[in-house]
Formats: structure tokens, C-alpha cells, sequence
């Protein structure tokens, strides 16, 4: 009995012995880093018909105008039978319009107000009879109508985060049943309070329960998911005021789980951005760890050139090594010292259905004249049309531009 008394006694002075833990010390701080950066808008022109022919799109294919005049033009839905659903988010309404004619042209008497007062609205998608939109915090819900009105908008879900600089939300069902939507960032390039800013989230189909589905996604406003496979893409913005080149925008591959690195890392290798904050990074760990447990992008495009719609392609229309590639509208930068955007871009697809480049497909709005840079259009959101052409459209004028494949013709 003594000597266990004294084995214990001696454990416990063993354990006494152990060193207390300590917490990992912080970083080391970074050295001082200066970026040149610049805010640079292009003159804004108005639309006229004569710009046409400043607009340049592959050969074979031709550009036309179906409407002007809608305002704040932003995120289209095409319905079967023509009929388009579109929105206008600074005017916070919902329009439809249709080409009862077939003339190629939304008449004043084929384009209507469906739906107001729904503050900040902009992406949009249908399912089983119902129309879904989302604003700034809410998702509506209404039903369609044969002659393509809609009843009086429901709340669908809310309680999502405030948007501070980036109040444009996408949103899109998914193959699963779940509705995706994505939330930016409050702010340019800081860490979020909130854990639904700066994500996608994905939604159970009575809007009663979300989650996080891919967060460190500054301003996704565009994604949608591959026909071919399934899989969800998506087209980052990157953080202002890094320069002219950083960060670049981009294609991300959107997994449930992932962290695309914003604001501490950018493309396709989660290269740490040097102009972020790394006191701000959680856990005591330097830039390079964070970056190095993030996923990189697909593809990189041109900095600030600034993504807004995405959408595969799903029409026969164009040539056949155009099927299953995605289009993506760049609204153009305001903060680089050479513009870029101010273009609908194609993303290319090879045939294992991975992502391969992305390139210009319209471009033209934006050109240097008299010493200065000058635009005409701000392209916003992409569609296939009934027929196979491509729809875009321009919020800057309240235009809807139309791109068909002819061919030899």
C-alpha cells in the first residue's frame, strides 16, 4: 500500500512537470506591400441603332436588336412557348414579354409589368407552375398564368444576409430539386460577419431550411449547372482596388463543402493575394496555410471585368462544337486603367465536359475615341432563345440583343 501510495505520488508529480499549452503564436506581419490601383470609367453613350456596327461576333454568326427601352434590364427566364421573363432590379418589377408576331422584335404591345414592389429583384427560375425571384434578403414565389401573368408574389424564404455593395442575387434550381442561391459579400475585400455572405446556398424546395453550400465566393451573381453532368459553375467577381490584373475574375467549380479563398487567395492555384489583410485570417495561420486548404479556380478571366450572367448553352442552333459550352456577360470594369469587359464571352468546353478556355464571343461596346475610352451597352444577363439563338441583355439602355447563327448565308 506505501509503495502505491508513492507510484501515485510520483505520477502525479509527472504530471505536474508537463509544460502548460501554449497557443500557437501569431504570424509574423507581412511586409508593407503599395498597389497602384485606378477608377476609370469609360463615357457612357446612349443606345442607337448606327453602335450596331461597331459590335463584332464570330463568322457565321449576326447580332440584331429585339427591344429597347426596358430600363434596368437585367436576368431573363424564356419560357417554351417564347414568352421571357425579365428583370429589372433598380425598378424592383418583373416583365414579360413575347413575340406573338414572330416578327423578331418585343413590341410596346408585347411587353408588360407583371410584378412590382419587389425590392431589388434580379435572379430568377422556374419550376412546376411557379415563378421564383429573389431581392436583396426575400425569394418571392408566384404562379404562372396562361396569358403569362402572375399572382401576387409570397414570400418563398428570407432573413438573408444585408448586401452592402453587392445587392445582385442569382438563383437557379438544381438537378437534386434544391434551389441555389447565391449572396455577396457585404463589402470589397474583408471577411464577412455573416456566414451566408459571400456563398452559395442551397435551399430545401419549401424554403423552410438552407445551408452553405460553397462559401469564399465574393459576387457569383452568374452560375448554373452543366446539362451534361450536373455539375455547378459558377463566374466570380474579384476584389477592386488590387490593381489592373489582381484579382483575376473566375470560373469556379461549385462543390458542397469548398472554400474558393476569397478575399485572402484568387485563381487557379489559390495564389495568395498580397493585398489582403492576413491579421484578419482565423486560427493564427499565415496567408499561404489559408490559401493552401482552399480550392483553386477552373479558368481565370481578365480583372474587373466583372461577371454577371452565366448560362450553358442548350440550344442546336448554333455549330456543333458550340453545344454544351456556357456564356458568360462581363459588365465591364470601372477600375482599371484599360477597360475590360464590356462583352458576352464564351466559356469553352471539350469533350470530357471540362472547362478549357474562355474567349470573346460580342464584343464592340466599349473602343478608344478622341483620346478617350467610350461604351454603349452593359451587358447583364444571357439566355437561350426558343430558337436556338442567344438573347443578351444590356441594363445601361434597356436593350435586348439577339445573336442567330446563319452561316454561309
Amino acid at each position: 500500500m506505501i509503495l502505491a501510495t508513492a507510484a501515485l505520488a510520483l505520477s502525479g508529480l509527472a504530471l505536474a512537470q508537463q509544460p502548460v499549452p501554449q497557443p500557437r503564436p501569431l504570424p509574423a506581419p507581412e511586409p508593407a506591400v503599395t498597389v497602384t490601383a485606378t477608377r476609370f470609367e469609360p463615357v457612357a453613350l446612349g443606345f442607337s441603332a448606327d453602335q450596331l456596327e461597331r459590335l463584332t461576333v464570330p463568322e457565321g454568326f449576326e447580332i440584331s436588336v429585339m427591344a429597347t427601352g426596358l430600363g434596368n434590364a437585367r436576368m431573363m427566364h424564356v419560357m417554351d412557348d417564347g414568352g421571357i421573363y425579365l428583370t429589372r432590379r433598380a425598378q424592383g418589377d418583373i416583365w414579360y414579354l413575347r413575340d406573338r408576331n414572330g416578327d423578331g422584335q418585343f413590341s410596346a404591345l408585347e411587353r408588360r409589368k407583371v410584378a412590382e414592389n419587389l425590392s431589388k429583384v434580379h435572379g430568377l427560375d422556374v419550376k412546376d407552375g411557379k415563378l421564383y425571384a429573389v431581392g436583396e434578403k426575400t425569394i418571392w414565389v408566384m404562379d404562372l398564368r396562361e396569358n403569362g401573368s402572375l399572382s401576387t408574389p409570397r414570400v418563398f424564404a428570407d432573413g438573408f444576409p444585408d448586401a452592402g455593395q453587392h445587392p445582385a442575387r442569382g438563383l437557379r434550381w438544381g438537378p437534386d430539386g434544391y434551389l441555389y442561391a447565391s449572396f455577396g459579400s457585404t463589402n470589397n475585400d474583408a471577411p464577412t460577419q455573416n456566414p451566408e455572405e459571400a456563398t452559395t446556398l442551397r435551399i430545401r424546395p419549401d424554403g423552410q431550411w438552407r445551408e452553405v453550400y460553397a462559401r469564399g465566393l465574393r459576387h457569383t451573381i452568374g452560375f448554373d449547372f452543366q446539362p451534361m453532368t450536373g455539375q455547378l459553375f459558377g463566374m466570380d467577381q474579384g476584389s477592386d482596388w488590387h490593381g489592373d490584373n489582381i484579382p483575376p475574375e473566375e470560373l469556379n467549380r461549385l462543390q458542397r463543402g469548398e472554400n474558393y479563398g476569397w478575399p485572402f487567395c484568387y485563381g487557379t492555384d489559390a495564389t495568395p493575394d498580397p493585398y489582403t489583410n492576413s491579421s484578419q485570417i482565423p486560427g493564427r495561420i499565415t496567408k499561404a496555410e489559408y490559401c493552401a486548404e482552399t480550392t483553386g479556380s477552373e479558368l481565370n478571366y481578365d480583372a474587373h471585368a466583372a461577371a454577371i450572367g452565366m448560362q450553358f448553352y442548350t440550344g442546336e442552333q448554333f455549330p456543333t462544337e458550340y453545344q454544351g459550352d456556357a456564356f458568360v456577360a462581363f459588365r465591364g470594369s470601372w477600375n482599371r486603367s484599360e477597360p475590360s469587359g464590356y462583352e458576352i464571352a464564351r466559356v469553352v468546353f471539350n469533350a470530357q465536359n471540362e472547362p478549357e478556355r474562355i474567349e470573346p464571343f460580342v464584343t464592340g461596346f466599349v473602343f478608344p475615341e478622341d483620346g478617350t475610352w467610350k461604351q454603349f451597352g452593359r451587358v447583364a444577363g444571357v439566355a437561350t432563345y426558343t430558337d436556338g439563338s442567344l438573347l443578351f441583355t444590356d441594363d445601361q439602355s434597356g436593350v435586348i440583343y439577339r445573336v442567330q447563327y446563319e452561316g454561309d448565308s
